[in-house]
């Protein structure tokens, strides 16, 4: 296939450079000829390290660099060009201008895409005297290395563009999810989840960014936390994305932003790229702080309130512990000196003390998640004993496998805890994206793992949890704060109650239509 690549910044060449290692001609062009020259050149060092780090032989370098073709006219006659892909800076008006242009120098037979990231595909497209050539083709930076591409067909987009495009993009050995035209597409979209939720987490004071970060690591199992990837993105396009899509979906509560970035972003701290962000970096930065030594008396005897926990949550809890050396107490109720934990699925440790009559100085929330790494997380409430407090961490410490002992976050009493909410609001989001049918499950989740970085995708979490403890949860948490945000979906709500998984497309109107047609 023949392709033209109108914009040669880090978008175009990284896509220049995917398109001809494929096997494919690459025209790559732009108003500015030094764009050009330099993105070559870029494109040739890459491919030589290729070479150099063994992953590619010199001869497919020759032919691969043999196939880019630098253009010095963006709008030349190009009769065997098939494909356009643009990737200018993200504005409606330039977009549309190019296009425009383009429309009047190539042939009818070219299907146009834009690489665009936030802009509506029907707008795009509106501009042009044949809307239904143009659909979305969204790569991700690196290209080469983000094995990921967004196919979005506009409202007029033709049919049989889109397996067109996804027949292109795996043939070039990158994976193709097909997402509806709605603000921040899929990944974008998807991705609102996390942030927004760690967000609302630091705006309730229920822990500091260092310590939601290791919860979200060490917990979830996600390889960076919610504030180091704030910090990565740089929080002023992450503020301007939440900002855009909840915009987009008109104020839905699920995507709410939060009011600590506006600040934040006025104050210059985008992060890595301006040296300051949730955390310092440079040369100058100091060190992370560590985490406080463990230091609280490890034998006190525990007593696990089942009444107040979930079932099976407090029995986990106990074996857990017992199997670690805990002084473990049984019976109706605890002694004057034993810690009370409580299992917390949802909801609060201070509404376990009221509605059970715990001991309030001596009562704290314990997350039952089963934790990816070495970390527990430990709730207590504004009346917490301190030195009990220090007691119960050394408890939740000790470990029985002999790999050393636990990690244990402090964090304030909220309902569910930290790593609940998060996974709460990640799996709600991607539901929602699931039950207006933006996207496949299937599609939703490969493009969260492989474009996001989670060990799994979102609807995948959820059935590794169970839809019906999801749907608890949501529950709970809704019951519990009267936030909307956490209203369950319907998405999970209807599996939970037919049996089905949250992976599960389930049975649509159309497939009963199809069915009957071909019976009768």
């Amino acid at each position: 296939m023949r392709i033209r690549i109108v914009g040669a910044g880090a978008m175009g060449r990284g896509i220049a450079q995917w398109a001809a290692t494929a096997g494919h001609t690459v025209e790559l062009c732009d108003v500015r000829t030094e764009a050009v020259t330099a993105a070559v050149d870029f494109v040739r060092s890459m491919l030589e390290r290729a070479v150099q780090k063994g992953r590619m032989s010199a001869e497919d370098c020759t032919a691969a660099l043999e196939r880019l073709v630098p253009l010095d006219d963006p709008w030349a006659q190009g009769p065997d060009v098939e494909l356009v892909i643009e990737a200018v800076r993200e504005d409606l008006g330039t977009k549309a201008e190019v296009f425009g242009r383009l429309e009047q120098a190539l042939p009818a037979s070219a299907v146009f895409a834009t690489n665009t990231s936030s802009l509506s595909v029907t707008r795009i497209a509106a501009a042009l005297k044949d809307p239904t050539r143009l659909a979305g083709l969204h790569f991700f930076n690196p290209v080469p290395l983000m094995k990921i591409v967004e196919i979005v067909p506009g409202a007029a987009t033709r049919p049989e563009i889109p397996p067109t495009l996804t027949a292109l993009v795996e043939g070039c050995g990158h994976r193709a999810v097909t997402v509806a035209d709605t603000p921040g597409f899929l990944v974008n979209h998807a991705g609102r989840g996390l942030v927004t939720e760690a967000l609302a987490l630091l705006e309730e004071a229920v822990a500091d960014p260092a310590d939601i970060d290791r919860i979200a690591r060490d917990v979830l199992g996600l390889r960076m936390g919610p504030f180091e990837l704030m910090d990565l993105t740089g929080l002023d396009v992450t503020a301007a994305v939440i900002d855009s899509i909840w915009e987009g979906f008109r104020y839905a509560d699920r995507l709410r932003p939060s009011y600590l970035t506006p600040n934040r972003v006025a104050a210059g701290l985008h992060g890595r790229k301006t040296g300051r962000g949730w955390f310092a970096y440079g040369p100058e930065a100091s060190s992370p702080a560590p985490e406080p030594l463990v230091a609280g008396d490890a034998d006190r005897p525990v007593f696990v309130h089942a009444a107040a926990a979930r079932d099976g949550d407090a029995a986990a809890l106990t074996a857990a512990l017992t199997a670690a050396g805990a002084v473990i107490e049984t019976g109706p109720e605890p002694s004057a000196d034993a810690l009370v934990l409580v299992p917390v699925w949802g909801t609060t440790v201070a509404s376990a003390v009221a509605g059970h009559r715990l001991p309030a100085g001596r009562a704290f929330g314990v997350d039952p998640l089963p934790p990816a790494g070495r970390r527990r997380v430990l709730a207590v409430t504004p009346a917490a004993d301190p030195a009990a407090a220090r007691d119960a961490r050394a408890v939740l410490a000790r470990a029985a496998d002999g790999a050393g002992p636990y990690a244990v976050s402090v964090v304030r009493d909220t309902a569910g805890s930290v790593a609940q909410r998060l996974l709460a609001s990640i799996v709600s989001v991607g539901a929602s994206i699931a039950e207006r049918s933006l996207a496949a499950p299937a599609d939703i989740d490969l493009a969260v793992t492989a474009g996001l970085g989670h060990p799994v995708g979102p609807l995948a979490w959820g059935d590794r949890v169970g839809a019906e403890r999801m749907l608890e949860l949501h529950r709970a948490l809704h019951r519990t704060t009267g936030d909307p945000r956490h209203r369950p979906s319907r998405w999970v709500t209807e599996r939970a109650q037919l049996g089905l998984a949250l992976t599960d497309p389930g049975t649509s109107p159309a497939d009963c239509t199809a069915a009957g047609a071909a019976s009768s």
